[in-house]
């Protein structure tokens, strides 16, 4: 009989949850799991992050984060909620995304949270957050927005109904430069793997490319801006939904270099 255990993540689980299940699979998502690793720590004590970890058999099978509302660097806008912002799991259809989901409601409860909410998606091909299992599991829609969507599980009738962030970038040109806006967290694997390579990707160029960074890390800058994961060359996004790569953030700069 398969055995899953749901456990707060400890020294010997953050390797697998800083990679994001991929361990050891590349040199760079490598240092990049050093990086989020060290994030986790200042999170835990500065944002109340929590992060639990499944196991099956006693081997590594996934992971849930969850924020106070108040600290997310993904959004959504709202108070005395739990936000859940990645549920991973490496082994389907086992009753470990369940379990793991039952474990941060039980952690909400226990914190006086009045709810619990996630960003879900509708997708056609990739397993990412599937709208369609928080619905199965109880979740409402509360707000939807292309093939995304915002679910809820009330603890408390006064719960106030979260909303997704609203866009408040606005371009600065610079004359005579490209300029490139990055809105990133250390909080995600990818956005933090597509960080580290805007920034090698700038330095490329030299003073002919004018980085600004803005971390959404920062809930002061997350406020005003509202964007916590974003890459605009001179005002135009760019974006792959995985890392974005080499060659696109240079092909991009490339194209309107004077």
């Amino acid at each position: 009989m398969t055995r899953i255990e749901i456990r707060d993540m400890q020294t010997d689980d953050e390797v697998f949850v800083g990679s994001c299940t991929h361990v050891n699979e590349t040199d760079e998502w490598n240092e990049v799991c050093k990086k989020r690793i060290q994030w986790f720590h200042r999170a835990y004590e500065e944002k109340g992050l929590r992060i639990k970890v499944a196991l099956v058999d006693g081997e590594h099978a996934g992971f849930i984060y969850l924020y106070p509302i108040e600290h997310c660097p993904w959004g959504p806008a709202g108070k005395d909620l739990m936000v859940i912002t990645c549920l991973d799991s490496v082994k389907p259809k086992r009753g470990v995304g369940r379990a793991l989901m039952d474990a941060a409601e039980k952690e909400a409860r226990e914190q006086g949270k009045k709810g619990i909410c996630v960003n879900g998606f509708y997708w056609k091909e990739m397993w990412f957050m599937p709208g369609e299992f928080f619905e199965k599991i109880g979740y409402e829609v509360v707000q939807k927005k292309g093939n995304s969507a915002l679910f809820l599980k009330k603890f408390s009738e006064d719960a106030q109904l979260p909303q997704f962030l609203e866009r408040k970038y606005v371009h600065k040109p610079v004359p005579g430069k490209v300029v490139v806006d990055l809105f990133c967290t250390d909080s995600c694997l990818t956005t933090c793997t597509e960080a580290e390579r805007v920034r090698k990707v700038c330095a490329e160029f030299g003073d002919k490319v004018v980085l600004n960074q803005y971390d959404a890390d920062d809930p002061e800058i997350l406020k005003k801006y509202q964007v916590w994961r974003a890459i605009y060359v001179n005002g135009s996004e760019i974006h792959w939904g995985y890392e974005a790569p080499w060659e696109g953030i240079r092909e991009a700069i490339n194209k309107v270099m004077d």
